[in-house]
């Protein structure tokens, strides 16, 4: 189970890495970095800063799903995988971001997204 758990880290981890994409850029301004980030006009900033976010919004229930997952007794090997998924699609998902490249992008935060949702599915069902 130890691998699920350091998943979790990297995935907690994750969205720091994306906004210091969006910080590193010229004319950044530490006063009011989120109105900066609003504001700019340099499109890797905009979907730097937007892959933070998404990572934010994905980390809770993906680790509420390891924990409840391990909680219930799901087969760790299980949880391990879908852990491991789920880090990998989300790595993915913010270099896509960066990249620019839509279609790509949301199919992997699907594939993220089926992997938490399968860690949420599978402890309700263990622990019915």
């Amino acid at each position: 189970m130890s691998s699920a758990y350091w998943c979790v880290v990297i995935a907690a981890v994750l969205p720091y890495v994306w906004v210091a994409v969006a910080k590193g850029r010229p004319g950044y301004n530490n006063r009011n970095p989120r109105a900066w980030a609003a504001r700019s006009d340099n499109h890797l900033v905009q979907r730097a800063n937007a892959a933070h976010l998404n990572a934010f919004e994905s980390f809770a229930p993906f680790a509420a799903g390891v924990v409840l997952a391990q909680l219930a007794g799901v087969a760790a090997q299980t949880v391990t995988a879908l852990a491991i998924g789920f880090v990998v699609l989300r790595v993915l998902h913010g270099l896509l971001y960066l990249g620019d490249q839509p279609l790509l992008r949301s199919l992997s935060w699907l594939g993220g997204f089926a992997c938490t949702l399968a860690l949420l599915v599978l402890a309700a069902l263990q622990a019915a």
